[in-house]
């Protein structure tokens, strides 16, 4: 970015902010506890209303630790714990921890942790915490097939008062033949599938369920939970390498037949590693992605009224080749806020808009912050709602170090 480096790095966050900041917005830092060198953030709200935040920090002496951070409903950062850590873990920009709470108070993460040496032969390991992360039992790989492939892409989400439920792709049909940046095909080996399973406060596993047999390689899944039961979204993979975003729905026991949210009709012969975004209140569900079926790259955004049975027309929200996409999506009482990348002048961009519930009107939208550093190693910003206030965190990358930042923002 030739952006210099301050030595006091706030008053430039400010600058950014206020340089940044839509009138439709008000943009205030919210610094995150998390070190320098610490990346791929995540965020997810608690029954209780604490925001839970979790990252990766590089250990000293080598290997990687999974951290995470409570901010309590009275606006302080608790003292971070650390859920696990390891020399082994497979650490990437765009698959990365996940942490869930449930209604006992229970905390959920995963890991990814190697299983050989191929760079994409890794295990999906799944820990829990009851005493608010303090402690942690596990870990417990959450597929079985023991093959040395690729698992990864985790949502978690809570499936009962006790109970957590866990999506992935699977890749123990690819006999690790493809890279995520080369046709899927290569190698000979068969599809990526989409898989979920359930598990007890034991962390023993009650069921698990083959989803699809042919999806996307290494895009991002979500879940969300209706008021008649989860919805699941995720970038399929159907003949002709079609890349579009489908869902599947659990109710009456059983799960739906993926359908698209909207044909798209994107043919694209290697993986995009950009994954759909999903938000849902009462039987209200949205769905945001990135394509760039028919010509440039575009962020999309569909609405369905029936918790995910049918999806009405999509709303494209922005559409340029200087689109990165990576979006992030929370629902509120009005509507939905969609947070998302994309270039300006050189340099990324982190931006935010709002949107009636049935999406016919754009509230607001505006640029909350200038993004340091380029590429991959920015990774996915994070986005979740509490009281109304949107709480946003993002990577960003000075002097090839990564850091946390984030950014609390007010509707005006």
């Amino acid at each position: 970015m030739n952006r210099p480096r301050c030595a006091r790095f706030l008053p430039c966050l400010l600058l950014a902010f206020a340089a940044g900041s839509a009138a439709a917005f008000d943009v205030a830092p919210w610094p995150p506890p998390a070190p320098e060198g610490s990346a791929q953030p995540n965020l997810t709200l608690a029954p209780d209303g604490r925001l839970w935040l979790s990252w990766i920090e590089r250990r000293d002496g080598g290997g990687h630790r999974l951290r995470l951070a409570a901010y309590d409903a009275a606006g302080e950062w608790r003292a971070p714990a650390t859920v696990a850590e390891g020399r082994d873990w497979f650490v990437n920009w765009a698959d990365f921890p996940a942490v869930a709470a449930l209604p006992d108070g229970s905390l959920w993460a995963h890991t990814l942790v190697k299983s050989a040496e191929a760079t994409y032969a890794y295990d999906v390991k799944l820990h829990r915490s009851a005493d608010g992360g303090a402690s942690w039992s596990g870990p417990v790989t959450v597929h079985d097939d023991g093959t040395h492939t690729e698992h990864g892409f985790v949502s978690l989400w809570p499936w009962s008062h006790d109970r957590i439920a866990v999506a992935w792709l699977d890749g123990r049909a690819t006999a690790g033949g493809h890279q995520h940046n080369h046709p899927a095909t290569a190698g000979g080996g068969g599809a990526m599938q989409l898989r979920a399973a359930v598990f007890d406060a034991d962390l023993s596993k009650r069921v698990e369920w083959p989803l699809d047999l042919s999806t996307c390689d290494c895009c991002q899944t979500a879940a969300a939970v209706t008021a008649r039961g989860p919805v699941l979204a995720y970038r399929g993979r159907a003949q002709g390498e079609v890349r579009d975003i489908l869902v599947t729905r659990h109710e009456d026991g059983d799960w739906t037949t993926p359908a698209k949210v909207h044909d798209d009709g994107w043919v694209m012969p290697a993986c995009p590693v950009n994954g759909p975004a999903l938000a849902a209140r009462g039987e209200d569900v949205w769905v945001a992605w990135y394509t760039a079926a028919g010509g440039p790259p575009a962020i999309r955004l569909a609405h369905s009224r029936d918790a995910g049975d049918r999806f009405g027309p999509m709303r494209e929200v922005a559409r340029g080749g200087e689109v990165l996409g990576r979006v992030a999506l929370a629902a509120a009482a009005d509507g939905v806020w969609l947070a998302w990348l994309q270039e300006q002048h050189g340099r990324q961009t982190l931006w935010l808009a709002r949107f009636s519930a049935d999406l016919t009107r754009e509230l607001a939208r505006g640029k909350i912050a200038d993004v340091a550093g380029r590429g991959r190693g920015t990774g996915f910003p994070r986005l979740a709602l509490r009281e109304g206030v949107a709480h946003l965190v993002w990577t960003e990358i000075v002097d090839g170090v990564p850091r946390l930042r984030g950014a609390r923002v007010r509707a005006d």
